[in-house]
């Protein structure tokens, strides 16, 4: 693979706006770790982004970086690969970001930056420079993640119900006060995971395409590494808290137990997802697990509305930040 001229200069700029999307994505998804541990009051705010923080950092002892390698040679032949497709991609991402954050709409950082990715490359090359498989498992999961963490997180409401069904409402609310930091940390742990790899992988893809790690290494830098890592925990411990209501309390309403089973069943989503390979939502999600354990309470307990509105938002999420990725790339041909 031949390697693009691109200045160090160009490269340390482009680097540093990938970290504050990193930055950006743990606070526009703090809401997915922290809002039913908040809603269910078993920590308050800035307890639970600190809880969550630390547990978001501490998953690069635990992932191997499966998902940066597909975002950073899955998705996109790396030979078409530039600083021009790396600043569309990384400001379509970012611009959908904060539309979506200013109006409290949970959208997925994770997919705004896959279409960053694939408009910028459909504006440099055409659609025919993109990796199939890549792109399909992709937008196969902005599907099934939010199912398989609806079914998992109703499953498990339905197993705690059972289990606890001769027990006091004030005890169960008691255990489930103390087994939701648990499922709350493992929830973190899943967030930070796989959303801290993506930013990983683009970086890892510009490093590459610049001729500073070669296309057969197996990891990037540590460097990259640990610094993708505490840009997402600083950007959770800072929190998006327009979205916290939004999950926490406008979909359902969660008591400790219906938190405990949310975050659980999201939590084994994340790490099936991670350990595949595959960057999901973590905002797509934490709602399905939402919505699961409100439907086995009564599926008049779900504001659908709500749910319906945060659906839409996944649909347009792909093509828009595409679009934006697009404009940006033939924006910056003419400056970068």
């Amino acid at each position: 693979m031949q390697t693009v001229q691109i200045g160090f200069w160009v490269v340390a700029m482009l680097v540093m706006l990938a970290i504050a999307f990193d930055f950006m994505n743990g606070f526009h998804d703090a809401a997915n770790s922290i809002a039913t541990v908040v809603s269910t009051g078993v920590l308050k705010p800035h307890q639970a982004v600190a809880f969550a923080a630390v547990f978001n950092f501490i998953a690069i002892l635990v992932f191997q970086l499966k998902v940066a390698a597909t975002v950073g040679k899955g998705i996109v032949d790396p030979g078409e690969v530039d600083h021009y497709v790396v600043f569309g991609a990384l400001v379509g991402a970012i611009v959908w970001n904060v539309i979506t954050w200013l109006y409290g709409i949970p959208s997925s950082s994770s997919h705004a930056l896959i279409g960053g990715i694939v408009g910028a490359v459909i504006a440099k090359g055409g659609a025919s420079n993109l990796i199939g498989g890549g792109v399909f498992k992709t937008v196969a999961f902005i599907f099934v993640s939010p199912l398989l963490g609806f079914l998992l997180a109703s499953l498990m409401m339905v197993v705690v119900a059972w289990t606890c069904r001769r027990s006091s409402p004030l005890r169960v609310d008691n255990w489930f006060r103390r087994l939701q930091l648990v499922s709350a940390g493992l929830y973190s742990l899943g967030h930070g995971g796989n959303d801290a790899q993506k930013t990983i992988g683009i970086i890892w893809m510009l490093l590459v395409a610049a001729g500073y790690v070669a296309a057969t290494d197996k990891a990037p830098p540590n460097w990259v590494i640990w610094s993708c890592y505490l840009a997402i925990a600083l950007g959770t411990l800072f929190g998006g808290w327009r979205i916290v209501k939004t999950m926490g309390q406008r979909i359902t309403k969660l008591k400790p137990v219906g938190g405990f089973c949310a975050e659980t069943g999201g939590a084994m989503t994340l790490f099936l997802a991670s350990a595949l390979g595959i960057p999901v939502s973590t905002t797509h999600t934490i709602t399905g697990a939402i919505v699961g354990v409100g439907s086995v309470r009564h599926p008049s307990a779900v504001r659908w509305g709500v749910a319906g509105n945060i659906v839409w938002a996944w649909i347009f999420t792909i093509p828009a930040s595409a679009f934006m990725a697009a404009v940006a790339y033939w924006i910056s041909l003419s400056f970068l």
